[in-house]
This record gives C-alpha cells, structure tokens and sequence, in this order.
C-alpha cells in the first residue's frame, strides 16, 4: 500500500508539471503573437509655463539695431527646443507664450510649436511636438488663449493633449468660471474611447492627501488645499480623470512646480484619464532647468500600446536638377549613348528607352539620401551660444542649492551674457545672408527659408485620416486607400444622361494628322523644368537635355500612341497625393 500511494503522488505531480509546461509554452505564444503585431510606444509627456518669453516665437527684425537688453534677441523657443531634446521630452504643453495670433512654427533642433494668442499679448497656450510626431496630428482646436488641445493618431490609437492656463487667484470670478467652461467643452468634445492628457497651470494647491477624493488623485501634493485647487478636483471628478503629479511618492523638491523667493508650491498638474492611469510609469518635476525662472517643468512617462506599422524606406530621388549644368547634362547624354550601344537615334520601344535613362541618371548624377535638410530657422545657433545657455543653466542649479546674493548676482550676469551671445549669432547670421542675397545661393536660401516657414505655418501638412461612408473615422492606410478607390471608382465611372444628338447634323470623320516634330519641339520648349516627375520618373528636364533625339523619339511615340490606340503601361497610372 505505501508503494502504491508513493506512486500516485508522484503521477499527480507529472500531471502538475506536464499542465504547467503547457501553460508556459501558451503564454510564450500569445507573448510571441502581440510582439509580431503590437509594440510598446513610451511617450515623455510634459506642462511648463514659460513666462517671461515675450519673444518665444520673436522673429529678428534686421532694421533695429542690435539691443543686449531688447527680448526680441533673447532666442528661448530654441533653448526651450535644447532643453526638451537633452531631457528626452516628447510632447510639451506650455503657457504664458504671449504671442498673439494662431499658427504653428519650428523652434528648432527638430521641434515644432502650436500656439494661440490674442492680441493683447497676454495668456497665450501651445504645444510643442518632436518632429517625428509632427505627422501624426490630426486636428488643432484653439479655444481661446488659455485653452487648446491636439489630436494625435498613433496606428490606430487616439491621443488628445490639452494644454490649459487658469486665471489667477487674483482674477474675476466670470474668468475663471469661462476658463472651466471652455475646458469642460473641450472635454466633452472627444470621444470617450480617446486618450487624453491635460497638461496646465491651473494657479491652484490640490493639497497634501486624498482623504475623500482617494478616486481622483493621490497623496502626494504639496501643503493646503485652495478654492481653485478645489475647482481642479471638482473638474477631475466630472470628467472621470486622475491627477497624475499627486500618485508618484516624490521628495518634495521633485514636486514642488514653481519656486520664487520663499514661496514653494504644487500649481503646474497633469491629467489623464482614470482607466489610462496604468500607461504612466513616471512624473516628477525637472529641477535645474533656467528656460523659466519661477516656474519648473512637470514630465511624465505614459506608454501606449500600438500596431507595429511596417518600416517604410526612405525614397531616394535621381538628382535630376543637375541637368541643369552644361556640363552634367554633356556627360548624361554620352554616357546614354554608350547605354545604347553608340547609337544617335534612341530605341523606337518605350520600356526600353525609359529604363536606359533612368539607369544613366542614376550612376551619372547620383540618387538623394532622403536624409532631413539642414533646419534653416536656427542656423544662427552654434556652439558658442549652447556653450553660454548650458553655463547659465548650471548656475542657476547651483544658486536653486545655496540662495547667497553671490550665485544670485552670477546667475543674473550669466542671463545677461546669453541675451548677449544670442544676439550677436542671430545679427551675423542674418549680415551674412544679406551679403549673400546678391548671388544665385543666397537668393536660393531665401527661397528655401520662405518656403519652409510656411510648410511649418500649418498646423496638419499632410491628411492621413478620412471617414467612411457611414461616417466613421478610419485611420489605418489599408482602409483609407480602400475609401479613396472607391471614392474615385465612382467619380470616373458614374454613368450620366446623355445629350441627344441634334438632328439633321451629319457626322464628320476624317484622319487626324500626324504629330509633326515642330510641335513636339515647340511644346518642350513651353514646358517648365523643376516640376514634378511622374510615375516613369522621368522629367522634362531629360528631353530637353536630349534636344532633337528626344524630339524624334517623342514625335514617333505620340504618332504610334495615335494609330495603335495603345500607350506604355506607366502613362496608364496615376498617383493621388
């Protein structure tokens, strides 16, 4: 008998193992399946009132001579791009830019602003995006100058963030009710399956503790709960969100977001919603930063889960433009006729014509790298004003660790020396592309830098999403190219009433004549270089390089096009954009 219940127990325990061997193995399969099409996509999310940045956006004005005291040359929109990128920041909401009007501009270091003032030059709210998620926003709603949100698509995922600046203690009871009321409208306006992170100062203590409100926040704030401390509960239990700065156990200094003189407090919060709380990872307080003098940056980490989207290569463009010069467009035309074998005339077939000149301008004149072109509104910045901003920031770490009117009066003259350092690289600058506007380069440049100020103007540069018949969003590019087939399978074959035909009017048919070569000849010369190829890759720049062998080739193809009432395969595509 004690055999036979030694054996039992030792069949239940294989049958244990053999179960939990089977469990692991499933678990390894889904954790294999969401790897092949799921990834994790970490987003450092931050809120930091800027304050005194009267100039943030300041453009330099080449008429006023250069002032070491006028903020105009102060260049914060690009120490505040530094800042981000040195302390790995995502996405930025900030306040008090000051700066009237309604666009969006880059900052520099591959940052771009979304901003909303009025013309007061008072309040004034944006949002700073990394540049690779420039593409990823779907909508811009400016409300007001205390109030603007983004929505961003991450492969299907929908990220609204809310960037808000309240009225202060001192300000009317009807501003600050306007204010709640415009957020709440903002609110209400995104869907509930959408992600939302605010990101605001909203000039009021929550407190220290939950007692009571254990649903909407944590105990982690900072001294006595305020009215207005009071009103940022109240919105988070309406609209269902946590206040994310008060879940993290922080040392004080890490919680503490604005600092002047003796006075340290919590006013500067992020929110989310409720159900999302488990995507932030992280939020602290970045200290001994010197963009903003009372005011200190919140960051938190929030990971969302996404559809892995296929890496997409980067299109390397033929250098057609060098066509251009004499002697590139010498060596492009011999080198296509020893392609072909010595011969003048070229092939009477298109495919192959086509493919030998797309081969030739590739070795001949090289193919693009894709690479991002140099940032062209923040070349005056170099080494010597990154080297002032990075001193003026360790003094202002050390003067935030031993307040003596020494590191005081040190922090004030290194301030003093950035505005100056600024100044003095955005006038050199600016003197030597004025020189340079009288040659063919400079006045390249100034073209080049108009028309990428007004690329960065907009707030969406390129419409990813479209709706359904039904009207339902869709986001994935299988689907959205599905809509537009559709859409254009029924534009172009849509059957309408046709006219009759007038009676008594006989029919006239006759052979057309053939396309001569004048009018080929004249046609290329009408035609404008620099536009865009099409699906042959090949612009009109090669047949005017070419001149009466393109002329020849081009006159026989039309004329063949006309009598077969058959054209190359290539000319039958055409690409939306």
């Amino acid at each position: 008998m004690p055999q036979i219940k030694h054996h039992c127990k030792l069949s239940i325990n294989t049958k244990l193992n053999n179960t939990w061997v089977v469990l692991q193995n499933l678990l390894m399969c889904i954790v294999c399946f969401y790897s092949l099409y799921y990834i994790t996509l970490s987003l450092c999310i931050g809120i930091l009132k800027v304050e005194e940045v009267d100039s943030l956006l300041a453009p330099f004005n080449y008429k006023i001579q250069p002032s070491w005291n006028n903020p105009k040359y102060l260049g914060k929109g690009r120490e505040l791009a530094d800042v981000m990128e040195r302390r790995k920041v995502d996405i930025l909401c900030v306040q008090e830019t000051r700066w009237k009007g309604s666009k969006a501009r880059s900052i520099g270091a591959g940052f771009k602003l979304f901003y909303y003032g009025v013309d007061s030059k008072r309040n004034g709210v944006g949002v700073v995006l990394k540049e690779e998620f420039v593409r990823n926003v779907l909508e811009v709603k400016r409300v007001s100058d205390r109030v603007m949100s983004l929505k961003l698509e991450f492969e299907g995922v929908m990220l609204n963030v809310v960037s808000g600046y309240a009225p202060q203690v001192g300000c009317e009871l009807e501003e600050k009710e306007r204010f709640w009321s415009e957020l709440d409208e903002v609110m209400e306006s995104i869907p509930t399956g959408e992600r939302v992170v605010i990101g605001a100062d909203f000039n009021g203590h929550v407190g220290e503790g939950n007692t009571g409100d254990e649903e909407v926040m944590g105990k982690f704030g900072v001294k006595e709960r305020n009215l207005e401390g009071q009103m940022v509960v109240d919105f988070a239990k309406r609209m269902d969100m946590g206040v994310v700065n008060t879940y993290f156990q922080k040392r004080e200094e890490h919680r503490v977001t604005y600092k002047s003189g003796g006075r340290r407090t919590q006013v500067d919060y992020i929110l989310c919603r409720r159900g999302n709380l488990k995507e932030i990872s992280d939020c602290k307080v970045v200290v001994g930063e010197s963009v903003a003098r009372q005011h200190r940056m919140v960051v938190c980490r929030m990971t969302l889960m996404v559809c892995k989207k296929k890496r997409s290569e980067i299109e390397k463009k033929t250098k057609w433009w060098k066509l251009k010069k004499e002697e590139c467009c010498e060596e492009f035309r011999q080198k296509l006729r020893q392609a072909l074998g010595g011969q003048v005339v070229l092939p009477d077939d298109w495919e192959t014509t086509a493919e030998v000149i797309r081969e030739t301008g590739r070795k001949v004149l090289g193919v693009s790298s894709g690479r991002r072109k140099e940032d062209k509104e923040t070349w005056w910045w170099n080494e010597e004003v990154q080297d002032s901003i990075q001193r003026k920031r360790l003094s202002k770490k050390k003067w935030d660790m031993d307040r003596t009117e020494e590191n005081r009066q040190e922090y004030k003259e290194l301030q003093r020396r950035v505005k100056r350092e600024v100044s003095k690289a955005k006038q050199k600058a600016y003197d030597e592309l004025y020189t340079r506007l009288d040659t063919r380069e400079g006045e390249k440049d100034l073209y080049r830098l108009a028309r990428q100020r007004d690329r960065d103007g907009k707030d969406v540069q390129q419409v990813r999403v479209i709706k359904d018949r039904d009207g339902r969003v869709l986001t994935s590019e299988e689907s959205v190219q599905r809509r537009w087939k559709e859409y254009f399978e029924e534009l172009m074959n849509e059957e309408n009433e046709r006219e009759k035909r007038v009676e008594g009017v006989n029919s006239v048919e006759q052979k057309v004549d053939k396309i001569r070569k004048d009018e080929v000849r004249k046609a290329l010369k009408r035609m404008k270089s620099g536009k865009a190829v099409g699906p042959d890759d090949i612009p009109v720049e090669v047949w005017k390089c070419l001149g009466e062998a393109a002329v020849e080739f081009l006159a026989s193809l039309f004329n063949r096009v006309l009598e077969s009432e058959r054209m190359p395969e290539e000319w039958r595509r055409s690409v939306f954009l």
